[in-house]
């Protein structure tokens, strides 16, 4: 049994080594990954941006609700 384990870990480290470095010199691998970076940061920033907005909203209709009552 215990050689059944040895035996799937040396064939796990040789795939995994073979996949990474065919990978990692890739050309078109490189570009969808540049690619997918990039959108993941826009779509990050554009998250942030519209939570300020609502940020922004609901404050300014929690002073709006509250002016009325002040008067």
């Amino acid at each position: 049994m215990a050689r059944g384990n040895f035996m799937h870990k040396v064939i796990s480290y040789v795939v995994n080594e073979v996949l990474v470095n065919s990978l990692a010199n890739s050309p078109a691998f490189q570009r969808f990954s540049v690619r997918t970076s990039r959108r993941m940061e826009d779509i990050s920033n554009k998250a942030a941006q519209k939570r300020q907005e609502l940020a922004e909203q609901v404050k300014e209709l929690s002073k709006n609700f509250e002016s009325p009552k002040n008067q």
